[in-house]
């Protein structure tokens, strides 16, 4: 596997952290730092600049492990790897938020480890060259023109219901059609027309004309169940009252 690929580990436990870190090394990745508590992430990675990060859930400190990717990744981008020792429904649905690349249950073995990586320096490779070949959407007042099968097709603005992140991309579903561009919703967010659109979650922006009920922490958009966050739900509010 590629050398050049630096794999940060964030592990509590300093004897699990320095075993993982072997086996990197072994496995032929560079190990950019082993950190022990959450709110040391950041600054490793502006000065380290990792490609993966290994991310144990349970950390010790004022930031759990799903945390400490919430908060880093209003900042970056980068793949994450879930190391858990409880792999509980509710770890896992908020991990799930996270978008992470995959989960190793504790204890693992060193091909749990090994596999792990191996796909999403794959995936991640794959991304590449999708962003290479890629034509980026043109976004108009009134519409949108994607690439689509070698051609680039009309969306009509008041059309879309919604757009899902996933990760570097973002998914537009509207009347029977659903597009993936090679755009981050926060770009997408940023050229939208504001008076059709709002962002209600970091992973969802919704067409405020589609929503069809609106609940303590959710939207019905198109008879699909939508998440509100607390951060953005008093901006929600306000901007269904102007309509």
């Amino acid at each position: 596997m590629p050398k050049s690929i630096k794999i940060l580990v964030v592990e509590d436990e300093m004897i699990i952290g320095a075993n993982i870190s072997l086996q990197l090394n072994k496995l032929g990745y560079t190990v950019s730092g082993i950190i022990s508590r959450g709110e040391d992430v950041l600054p490793n990675i502006k000065e380290n600049k990792p490609d993966i990060i290994l991310l144990d859930i349970n950390l010790k400190g004022k930031l759990d492990g799903i945390e400490t990717a919430i908060l880093m990744q209003k900042d970056y981008n980068i793949p994450i790897i879930y190391l858990t020792a409880n792999a509980d429904d509710n770890h896992f649905n908020r991990a799930k938020e996270t978008n992470p690349f995959a989960f190793i249950s504790k204890p693992f073995k060193k091909l749990d480890l090994q596999y792990a990586i191996e796909l999403t320096v794959n995936k991640i490779m794959n991304n590449n060259d999708r962003k290479k070949n890629a034509i980026p959407p043109y976004i108009l007042n009134d519409r949108i023109f994607v690439k689509h099968n070698d051609k680039m097709l009309k969306i009509i603005i008041k059309d879309i219901y919604y757009i899902e992140a996933e990760r570097n991309y973002c998914r537009i579903f509207s009347k029977g059609k659903e597009f993936l561009l090679v755009m981050t919703l926060k770009d997408i967010n940023e050229k939208l027309p504001k008076e059709h659109f709002i962002r209600i979650h970091r992973s969802f922006i919704v067409n405020l004309t589609h929503i069809d009920e609106v609940a303590g922490s959710h939207v019905l958009v198109s008879r699909k169940v939508i998440p509100i966050s607390k951060l953005h739900r008093e901006g929600l509010i306000k901007r269904l009252q102007t309509i």
